[in-house]
This record gives C-alpha cells, sequence and structure tokens, in this order.
C-alpha cells in the first residue's frame, strides 16, 4: 500500500542526475587508471585519478545532501545512501591503488596488472550503463539484472588474473628479489580490491530491483 501511495507523489529526480554525474566520473577514473598500467604519462594519470576522486566524493555530498532535503526519493533513502556510497568506494580504492603506485614509485606494470586494468574499465561501464534504468526500475529489471550478473563475471575473472599474477612473480622475483615480490603483490591486491568495489555497486543495484519489482 504505501509503495503505491509513493508512486503517485511527486519524486526528487535530481538524483539520477547526480548518480549519473558519478558514473561518468568513474568511468573516467577508471580508464586513467588503465591508461596509467599501460605505462602512459604515469604522472598525468595519477593527477587526474586524484582530481576525479575529489570530483566523485563533491557529487557524493550533494546525494547526501539531497537526501536529506527531499520530502519523496525516487527509491528507499538507504538504498540511495548505500549505492552512492558503494560507487564512491570504486573510486576511492582507485585512489588508493595510485597512492600505493607513487609510494613505490612503479612507472612499468606486469600484464595480467593490465588485464586487471582493462577488467576495471568494463566493470565501470557496466554500471555506468545501469545507473540511468534505474529511473524505471520495472521495466529495466531484466537488463539491470543482466549487468549485475556480468559484473559478477568480471569480478571472477579477475581474481583469475590475481592469482596467477601473484604466481608469476613469486616464480620471477619469490627468492631473487623480494620486494619486487611484495611491491607486485601490493598492486595486484589493490587491483582487486577496485573490482570488489565495483560487485559492491553490482550487488547494491541487485537489491534496489528485488525491493522494487
Amino acid at each position: 500500500m504505501l509503495s503505491w501511495f509513493r508512486k503517485l507523489l511527486p519524486r526528487e529526480d535530481r538524483f539520477f542526475d547526480l548518480f549519473a554525474q558519478h558514473s561518468r566520473t568513474i568511468v573516467d577514473a577508471a580508464e586513467a587508471l588503465n591508461d596509467l598500467l599501460a605505462g602512459k604519462d604515469a604522472e598525468r594519470h595519477c593527477d587526474r585519478i586524484i582530481a576525479l576522486e575529489n570530483d566523485a566524493d563533491n557529487i557524493t555530498r550533494e546525494v547526501l545532501l539531497a537526501v536529506r532535503r527531499s520530502f519523496i526519493t525516487p527509491f528507499d533513502r538507504v538504498d540511495i545512501k548505500d549505492l552512492i556510497q558503494s560507487m564512491d568506494d570504486a573510486i576511492d580504492m582507485m585512489h588508493k591503488t595510485v597512492k600505493t603506485i607513487r609510494l613505490f614509485e612503479q612507472t612499468q606494470f606486469d600484464p595480467r596488472m593490465q588485464e586487471m586494468g582493462a577488467a576495471i574499465v568494463q566493470a565501470a561501464h557496466l554500471i555506468a550503463e545501469a545507473i540511468p534504468l534505474l529511473d524505471r526500475i520495472s521495466a529495466n529489471a531484466p537488463r539491470l539484472m543482466a549487468i549485475a550478473e556480468e559484473v559478477t563475471r568480471v569480478e571472477g575473472r579477475s581474481d583469475e588474473l590475481h592469482d596467477n599474477g601473484l604466481k608469476d612473480l613469486f616464480l620471477h622475483h619469490g627468492a631473487s628479489d623480494p620486494m619486487a615480490y611484495i611491491i607486485g603483490s601490493e598492486i595486484y591486491g589493490e587491483l582487486e580490491k577496485v573490482v570488489d568495489r565495483f560487485e559492491d555497486v553490482a550487488n547494491e543495484i541487485s537489491g534496489i530491483v528485488i525491493e522494487n519489482v
């Protein structure tokens, strides 16, 4: 009864604009990280990701402020908060990856790290596709659930790249250059966490669909 009544009332749709802005920021950051891992102009891409993370934080604050000010929201307030926070966690993790790369002054990256960079871009684009579809959840439910499943598959492939990358690192550096192994494993771990955060976003989207269809 309550959900039926809510549909009759005017709602605040600015959330979708803010979600879309945030998702575009995530895509830009993912592409910059991918270029960084390809060895292209490392410092410029590091700076780009840091700037984008700041932009994303500002958008997140706008969303949380809008939640407090809005009388009617397009879906549950808690879901709105959890969704934008999970999106922000993804770009925060990219920022943390950049800090690790800078700490160890890395400019060259293993092929599997580069493949994980491509996986991050794929996950970011999937999330960016999903976000506008939340404006009409019922009509778009099948595609939203399919996107969430695809992000989960991307995360699974990323786990395999992470594990195989660590094995290669150990074989090549475990005995001869322990520091190279430690640094490499740190970067692999950060990249894996980036993809994990995208899976968190996909799970939030799935939960919103289930609650509203």
